[in-house]
C-alpha cells in the first residue's frame, strides 16, 4: 500500500511515533474495526478512530437523534435531530477523514444477527447503554473469538475494561448474569455528565488502535475506573479468567447465544441512549 501526499500530511504525527511509524499507519488503514451503539461512548470513538485512519468502520445503531442526545453524543448536530444516528455519525466521520470506508448497520442488534454482523471486524466497541445489549456483545465476541473493549457510564463516572478472547476475564467473568432493572441505573434517569463517555470512549478507540497494532498494555485483566468529581482514575486488577464463568471457562455452559436469548431481550430503551 503506497500513501499519498494528502495522507503523509495527515498522519504525519503517526509516522514519528516509534510504535506506529509508516508500517503501523498502513496496518491502521486495513484494519476493521465496528462500533455498536452511536452515542455517547461511540462519538468519541467513532472519531478517533476515523482521525487515526482505521481504514473500515462499521457503526450500528437503530435509533434516530433526538435533542436530548446533543448534551454528550458529539459526533451529532442539532440539523440532525430526526436522522438516523448511523446516518449523521456517518457524515460526521467521512467529513474528518474521507480516507476510510463506512459501513452502516441501521438496524436493532440481536441475538439473531450480531454473529453475522460482527464476523468481518479485528476488533468492537461496545457503545451501549443497556446491561442485556452490553451482554449480547460480550457473548457474541467470546463465542466467536473476537476482542472487544467495555465501557458504561452513568453520573460522574464510568469504568472499561478490554476483553482477549483466551487471554483474559470478559463480563461475565465480573457479573454472570444481567442484573435486575430496579438495581440499575440508566443515564436517563440517574442523569450523565456528558464528558465522562467521551473520556470512555477516548480510551476504547486508544484500546482498538494498540490491539490492531499490538503495542503497549490493553486494559486486558483490568477495569479502569474514573469518579469525574475527584478526577480520582483506579486501575483494578481482575482475576484471571474465572473457571466458573458461564461462556469463557474450559466447561461453558452458554454455548449458543439462543441459550440466553431471554437476556438478551430484556430492556427496551434504545441501544446508544447512553
Amino acid at each position: 500500500m503506497q500513501l499519498n501526499e494528502e495522507q503523509a500530511k495527515r498522519y504525519s504525527r503517526h509516522f514519528v511515533l516509534r510504535e506506529i511509524g509508516v508500517s503501523g499507519q498502513k496496518k491502521l488503514l486495513s484494519s476493521k474495526v465496528l462500533v455498536i451503539g452511536a452515542g455517547a461512548l461511540g462519538s468519541s470513538a467513532l472519531m478517533y478512530l476515523a482521525a487515526a485512519g482505521v481504514g473500515n468502520i462499521g457503526i450500528a445503531d437503530y435509533d434516530v437523534v433526538e435533542l436530548s442526545n446533543l448534551q454528550r453524543q458529539i459526533i451529532h448536530r442539532s440539523d440532525k435531530v430526526g436522522a438516523l444516528k448511523t446516518e449523521s455519525a456517518k457524515e460526521t466521520v467521512k467529513a474528518i477523514n474521507p480516507d476510510i470506508t463506512v459501513k452502516l448497520y441501521s438496524e436493532r442488534v440481536t441475538y439473531e444477527n450480531i454473529e453475522e454482523i460482527i464476523s468481518p471486524y479485528d476488533f468492537i466497541i461496545d457503545g451501549t447503554d443497556r446491561f442485556e445489549s452490553k451482554f449480547l456483545i460480550n457473548d457474541a465476541c467470546v463465542l466467536a473469538k473476537k476482542p472487544y473493549s467495555h465501557a458504561g457510564a452513568v453520573r460522574f463516572a464510568g469504568q472499561t475494561m478490554t476483553y482477549i478472547p483466551g487471554k483474559s476475564p470478559c463480563l461475565r467473568c465480573l457479573m454472570d448474569k444481567v442484573p435486575p432493572l430496579e438495581e440499575t441505573a440508566y443515564c436517563s434517569k440517574a442523569g450523565v455528565l456528558g464528558a465522562i463517555p467521551g473520556i470512555l470512549g477516548s480510551i476504547q478507540a486508544t484500546e482498538a488502535v494498540k490491539y490492531l497494532l499490538g503495542i503497549g498494555e490493553l486494559l486486558a485483566g483490568r477495569l479502569l475506573h474514573i469518579d469525574g468529581l475527584t478526577m480520582k482514575i483506579r486501575t483494578l486488577n481482575i482475576s484471571p479468567a474465572n473457571e466458573k464463568c458461564v461462556i469463557c471457562s474450559k466447561t461453558p455452559k452458554i454455548t449458543s447465544l439462543l441459550q440466553s436469548k431471554d437476556e438478551y431481550t430484556a430492556g427496551s430503551c434504545s441501544i446508544s441512549d447512553l
